[in-house]
């Protein structure tokens, strides 16, 4: 039995591929995520490290990343070290400009390619606003002045360490345009 996938769903498995790919580059190690995409009621930035960046476009829709202090610093770490960088030489603190900035960065590249990757399979474009992060103490609920009902939550790994990435969406529905002797991209 074929069974479709929402839009919102659709979009969870090409940002899975997106975060995967620019963090294996980054990092130099290996990034897996759950075979799970979670249906949840609202977006939340939580401690330790929260990120989130705005799309809109062709499609309108908010990412959050969210890191705690372990996976922050992994990431910030195994990055500043593939860069070179000596480890003695980096921040020790989670909460640290460079690690925040760092973040910053990375998130920035996971939604350039996130975007590429939607706009070749689906042929549709949007632009990401800069990623915002914090150091948080407190989960923060983000409210969207717009009908955003569809929600995910990915979990992902980095050697021993866990972190999320939620996604909000308008209500959207990709459909492909039914045309003579075009056979689907999707």
């Amino acid at each position: 039995m074929h069974e479709t996938l929402k839009t919102i769903d659709s979009m969870s498995g090409v940002l899975c591929e997106a975060v995967e790919r620019v963090l294996t580059a980054c990092t130099k190690k290996n990034i897996t995520s759950s075979t799970t995409i979670q249906s949840i009621p609202k977006i939340t930035m939580k401690p330790d490290i929260g990120c989130f960046v705005t799309l809109s476009g062709d499609y309108n829709g908010l990412l959050v990343m969210n890191f705690t202090g372990s996976a922050a610093m992994s990431i910030y770490k195994n990055y500043m070290m593939s860069m070179g960088l000596p480890e003695n030489e980096l921040s020790s603190h989670f909460t640290s400009n460079e690690v925040t900035d760092s973040i910053g960065e990375i998130v920035n590249q996971i939604m350039g390619e996130f975007i590429r990757l939607i706009g070749e399979t689906f042929l549709l474009t949007a632009n990401c606003g800069q990623p915002k992060v914090l150091a948080l103490n407190s989960a923060i609920t983000l409210t969207i002045d717009s009908d955003y009902r569809d929600n995910r939550r990915i979990a992902f790994s980095i050697e021993h360490d866990r972190f999320q990435v939620e996604l909000a969406l308008e209500q959207t529905e990709f459909i492909t345009i039914p045309r003579r002797g075009v056979t689907a991209r999707i």
